[in-house]
């Protein structure tokens, strides 16, 4: 007779009320990208410009990117909501600022707002100079 595996995923779904996690917002300039994990990383939900219906242009506007945070938001608090949140931004993109501002609205009390954008240190090597 087989025995009866409990799945990981079962278990992640059975999660209600998450009282601190991380909000992180990855911005370029081309998309934006909101993932909600818990303290130990492990994703409770995300949305994306993208993943909100916006194609081409329109999902690097400022407005794409609240509407991806709301989203986010929206699905944490139907899971059981979160009391405490800790934002982290990453990326130059046009809606890093707006979903940060769609997050602060939303409710939910933010401990701190980190910018992780990796910044060179004087970057690549450039190219040699032409000779005509």
């Amino acid at each position: 007779m087989p025995r009866l595996i409990k799945k990981i995923g079962s278990l992640r779904r059975g999660k209600r009320g998450i009282p601190k996690g991380v909000i992180h917002i990855q911005a370029s300039f081309n998309n934006t990208i909101v993932t909600v994990t818990d303290v130990r990383g492990q994703v409770v939900s995300w949305s994306s410009a993208g993943a909100r219906g916006f194609k081409g242009t329109k999902k690097s506007t400022s407005f794409a990117a609240q509407t991806a945070a709301e989203n986010a938001i929206r699905m944490l608090i139907d899971q059981g909501g979160m009391e405490q949140a800790e934002i982290i931004i990453k990326g130059p993109g046009p809606g890093r600022d707006t979903a940060s501002r769609a997050i602060r609205k939303s409710g939910v009390v933010l401990n701190s707002v980190r910018d992780i954008t990796p910044m060179p240190h004087n970057g690549c090597r450039p190219p040699k100079k032409r000779r005509i």
